[in-house]
């Protein structure tokens, strides 16, 4: 583990530390802030920690400690947020692409323009029609490989700019045509007329706003998500995650999942001694 790493030269400072970490680890993202947000918060806490001063790292020019996430929640949606630090970020492609593990809660009745419940309400339709028999078995049409198009308010791209920036902007956008995605499992853990929660497990960009938007039609009425929590991404769990108050260097070296070659980093770091206070 990297938390074990020591310099037989002396006390190893939190900044060079700071400045050596290698791999990845995972963090809780709460309702609310991006994803984006999440990790400045992270960052923030840990140069506060290692003496930095008025850290700013969206607007640092010079950049330390490179971090990244891999793969964007939703604001509205929590869970498990993986981070890489260092070379970990090239790690993170994997995370990408991997499983990942979801409890959505969904509503009936209503469909909103964000496909989630942060929307503006576009169409209500009676779904008193609706047993939890008929849930199960459309779901069933659900799982494999199937075609998806991606909802309108995501963090996909036309001309370098996110759709849902468009979006809020006023230009027109056209959905994104139908891709290819994996779901693996569903299952119906709770049905209480207008609400519905199911748990999913799925590959790299898959979206479960839009399974929820496809599942309403499918049953002659609509749907749209109340609330989302990722509950598993590659091996990380909710069981695994550092929650805001633990944002700590000794935390993150604790469950860190450390790239090879850490202890020379490490090594390197301590030799150059010329660590600066500025990142």
């Amino acid at each position: 583990m990297a938390g074990n790493l020591s310099n037989s030269a002396g006390p190893i400072s939190s900044l060079t530390r700071l400045q050596a970490l290698n791999g990845v680890f995972s963090v809780f993202k709460k309702e609310g802030p991006t994803s984006a947000d999440v990790l400045n918060a992270l960052k923030e806490a840990l140069l506060r920690e290692a003496g930095v001063n008025n850290p700013n790292p969206r607007k640092r020019k010079r950049q330390c400690m490179k971090m990244g996430h891999g793969g964007t929640l939703d604001s509205a949606a929590s869970g498990v947020l993986v981070v890489g630090v260092g070379n970990g970020t090239k790690m993170l492609s994997a995370m990408l692409a991997g499983s990942k593990k979801y409890t959505a809660v969904g509503e009936l009745g209503k469909a909103t323009d964000t496909l989630d419940a942060t929307g503006t309400v576009t169409l209500e339709k009676s779904f008193e029609h609706i047993t939890s028999a008929d849930l199960e078995e459309k779901l069933k049409s659900f799982v494999g490989d199937i075609l998806q198009v991606p909802p309108l308010y995501s963090a996909l791209k036309k001309d370098g700019q996110r759709l849902s920036v468009l979006l809020k902007q006023g230009h027109s956008v056209e959905a994104k045509p139908a891709r290819a995605v994996t779901v693996y499992s569903i299952s119906l853990q709770d049905f209480s007329p207008p609400l519905f929660t199911l748990d999913i497990e799925c590959g790299g960009g898959f979206y479960v706003r839009s399974l929820v938007d496809d599942l309403g039609k499918a049953l002659s009425s609509c749907a749209h998500v109340k609330s989302l929590t990722r509950t598993k991404q590659g091996p990380f769990t909710l069981e695994d995650v550092l929650h805001e108050d633990q944002w700590t260097l000794a935390n993150v070296l604790k469950i860190l999942q450390s790239c090879p070659g850490a202890d020379q980093t490490i090594e390197a770091h301590s030799k150059a001694s010329s660590a600066t206070n500025t990142l």
